[in-house]
C-alpha cells in the first residue's frame, strides 16, 4: 500500500469520531491500572465527542481555524478579468441504484450547481477537476469528472470546457489542470469548491501557476435554534470533522 493510499486511512483514525473513540478506550483500559489517570481521560474523550458533535461548536472552529471567504457577487466577478470558471470535486457514489450509474456526492454536486450558475450569469466557460481519489470505493470505476460531465450536460445542458479525470487529491488537481487549460491561455480562474476547502485549494492552485478568485460555496453557519445548535448531531459532528480537516491540510501544506 502506497502512502497516498494510507492517507484516508491515516485521517480517518487521526479525525473525530475515531480518535476520541480510541482515547475513550484507552483510558477506560489504563482505568484498570491507573483509576484517575484512565478516567480522565475517558471524560475528557468524552466530552470532546459532545462538543464536536455540536454544530455551534463546528461553526466556531471554521470562523477560528480557517481562513474566511467572503461570497463572490456577479456583478465583482463580472468586473473581473477571470477567464474561466474552475469547479473541484468532492466524490461520488458509485454504486446509485435508483439511477442506474454513479452519481455525484452531495458536496460534489452542489460545487457543480454552483459553478454552472455562475456560468449561466456571466457566459464563463468552465472547467472540472477530479479523478479517482485516494479513498475511493473499489466499486468506483468511472472518474469523478466523467460523472460530472455527464450530470453538467444532463441537469444543466452545459457542456464543460476542461476536465481532469486523473487526480486523485486537491494538489493533483491544480497540477493536472493547469496543462490542459494553459493551451487556451487559461491563467485567471474562478475557483469553486466549499469555503472550508477554499484555503487549501487556492494554495494549490497558486502553486500550479493560476491567478485565483475564490468562489466559495457551501459555507459552515448556524443553521438551527439556540438549544438545538448545541446538542449533538451526525451534522455537527460532520462539520466539525471536516474543518478539523482542513486545519491539518493547510499545516501540513504549509511545510510541503
Amino acid at each position: 500500500m502506497t502512502l497516498g493510499e494510507l492517507k484516508p486511512v491515516l485521517t480517518a483514525l487521526v479525525l473525530p469520531p475515531a480518535s476520541l473513540l480510541l482515547l475513550l478506550g484507552f483510558g477506560l483500559l489504563l482505568a484498570a491500572r491507573r483509576r484517575a489517570a484512565g478516567l480522565l481521560l475517558a471524560f475528557v474523550a468524552t466530552a470532546g465527542l459532545w462538543l464536536l458533535s455540536c454544530h455551534a461548536v463546528a461553526v466556531w472552529l471554521a470562523l477560528n481555524l480557517l481562513p474566511q471567504y467572503a461570497p463572490l457577487t456577479v456583478t465583482a466577478l463580472k468586473a473581473s478579468p477571470v477567464q474561466a470558471i474552475v469547479v473541484l470535486g468532492g466524490g461520488v457514489h458509485p454504486l446509485a441504484p435508483e439511477y442506474g450509474e454513479a452519481q455525484a456526492t452531495p458536496p460534489a454536486a452542489a460545487r457543480l450547481r454552483y459553478g454552472a450558475w455562475l456560468a449561466r450569469q456571466t457566459g464563463l466557460p468552465v472547467a472540472f477537476a477530479g479523478g479517482l481519489g485516494w479513498g475511493a470505493a473499489e466499486a468506483q470505476t468511472l472518474p469523478e469528472g466523467e460523472v460530472a460531465r455527464r450530470a453538467a450536460l444532463q441537469d444543466y445542458g452545459m457542456s464543460l470546457r476542461w476536465i481532469d479525470s486523473q487526480s486523485r487529491d486537491t494538489a493533483e488537481n491544480a497540477q493536472l489542470l493547469r496543462p490542459l487549460m494553459q493551451k487556451d491561455n487559461i491563467q485567471r480562474i474562478a475557483l469553486v469548491t466549499h469555503a472550508w476547502h477554499m484555503g487549501r485549494s487556492v494554495t494549490a492552485f497558486e502553486r500550479a501557476g493560476f491567478t485565483v478568485t475564490p468562489a466559495p460555496t457551501g459555507f459552515i453557519l448556524p443553521s438551527r435554534n439556540g438549544v438545538l445548535e448545541w446538542l449533538p448531531s451526525a451534522n455537527g459532528l460532520d462539520a466539525s470533522r471536516v474543518v478539523i480537516k482542513e486545519w491539518l491540510g493547510l499545516l501540513v501544506q504549509r511545510f510541503t
